[in-house]
């Protein structure tokens, strides 16, 4: 549909990054894990194949029952449109600047490197277990950290055994590293 008959700014800039995003740090690369690659590259192809054309059905239905301002379908429709084009530009780029990473063939396994598993107690005892993965594949509540996020960049590097000090905004933590797990490498 041509612009002049919606109300959208020509500046497609301000919305390719979605609210979620987590900006990367100067000068590093978008390292994600080969499955988190698998999930984006997935969101990506539903909106693509299955969301979006519903949507656009439902709208070009809308707009032919006449008019359109006070049309719910149609304006909820538009709004929709708009936010799955601006998520579908958010993964492309994404996706575009992803260096994928395979932990499953990383030679340290004695050492914690980007997309290891991480068992470690802080100083109360209570243990946890994280995994290091890239900005658009954490699920902090699933166990999936950043590898920009605190606790990863207080862990990498460590190895078993190690005792490594987070800092905080309540001060320093030490955290003892329990076990580092890599996944195994497919046949």
């Amino acid at each position: 549909m041509n612009k002049a008959f919606v109300k959208e700014s020509d500046n497609d800039d301000d919305d390719d990054l979605a609210p979620e995003a987590v900006s990367l740090p100067a000068g590093t690369k978008n390292y994600i894990t080969v499955d988190g690659y698998k999930r984006l590259r997935a969101e990506l192809a539903h909106l693509m194949t299955e969301e979006r054309p519903s949507v656009v059905q439902v709208v070009s239905w809308a707009a032919s029952n006449g008019d359109r301002s006070e049309n719910g379908d149609y304006l909820y429709g538009k709004k929709r449109l708009r936010e799955i084009d601006r998520r579908m530009r958010f993964l492309t780029k994404r996706l575009e600047l992803a260096e994928v990473v395979d932990p499953a063939t990383q030679p340290n396994r004695d050492q914690v490197f980007f997309g290891a598993t991480v068992v470690y107690s802080d100083q109360a005892g209570e243990e946890f277990r994280v995994t290091i993965v890239g900005v658009d594949e954490a699920e902090p509540l699933e166990g999936r950290i950043s590898w920009i996020s605190p606790v990863a960049r207080a862990l990498l590097k460590a190895r078993e055994g190690d005792t490594v000090t987070l800092k905080t905004p309540a001060g320093k933590n030490e955290l003892d590293v329990l076990e580092v797990i890599y996944p195994e490498a497919a046949s």
